[in-house]
């Protein structure tokens, strides 16, 4: 479920701190609560500090973009040099072992920055708006992403997507994600997406035809085994939520910066 700023406002002061490298299974060692027996971090100057990190600023078509000099792109630009260090050498592990080396990007804020819905809509959500925003096609790259997914594909390293976004957005996704230069691996084999009316038999244990019961967690975790079970090997997964990275199935996983939303 996404949680807007206004019932997360602790848990985003605390995540504003930037992006961090997690070990495989230590995700949730970094994630903060509310705790509702102190007052929480005042909205306005957690809006505030929102901006700051980002760099917020609306370009000349009124669009809210993060800066290439904000703090928020300098976490992501180390986070990358440590992925790009780890990507080269499983890859030159893989080739030892002749070993299908992949791996998992997440969509949403981990490679398509969702800041100016965020902005406009006071950090809030409905599923309305969120769908019209996402079929504009137009969002801009998180700084550094799309370049990460070339690299991993540049050393052999296969790249699948692992999205909330639903089936019914797969067109706009692929439109988006070619024009940020994302444009690896863009088929229905790599990229998954959330098939409510329809979901994949690999996820029968939480979800059947008009069904779907399967937590962000035991959906996200259940397409990585299912990677895993086609002979791959997920060295790194990529995500912007602890629930992107939670649930196994990846040697390593990186978190993103993202505090505008909580999705549990």
């Amino acid at each position: 479920m996404r949680k807007s700023l206004r019932a997360a406002a602790l848990a985003a002061a605390c995540a504003v701190a930037g992006g961090a490298l997690y070990g495989a299974g230590a995700a949730t060692a970094g994630q903060s609560t509310a705790n509702s027996t102190h007052e929480p971090y005042n909205i306005g100057l957690l809006t505030k500090d929102i901006d700051t990190y980002y760099g917020t600023t609306p370009d000349g078509n009124g669009v809210y973009q993060a800066s290439p000099d904000s703090p928020y792109a300098k976490d992501l630009a180390r986070i990358d040099a440590d992925a790009k260090r780890y990507i080269d050498k499983a890859a030159r592990q893989a080739g030892h072992k002749a070993d299908k080396p992949a791996v998992v990007f997440d969509i949403d804020d981990t490679l398509l920055l969702s800041l100016d819905y965020e902005k406009k809509n006071n950090y809030g959500y409905s599923s309305a708006t969120w769908a019209a925003y996402v079929n504009q096609a137009d969002r801009p790259e998180v700084f550094g992403s799309p370049e990460l997914v070339r690299y991993a594909a540049s050393k052999g390293v296969t790249v699948f997507y692992n999205s909330g976004l639903s089936e019914a957005q797969r067109s706009a996704a692929v439109e988006n994600l070619k024009k940020v230069g994302a444009d690896v691996n863009l088929d229905a084999d790599h990229m998954f997406l959330k098939d409510t009316a329809n979901p994949p038999a690999y996820l029968s244990g939480c979800a059947a035809p008009g069904a779907w019961k399967c937590t962000t967690v035991q959906y996200k975790s259940g397409t990585r085994k299912h990677i895993e079970d086609l002979g791959y090997d997920i060295v790194a997964n990529f995500g912007d939520q602890y629930s992107d990275l939670d649930g196994g199935y990846a040697d390593r996983t990186y978190k993103l910066p993202n505090p505008t939303y909580f999705v549990g």
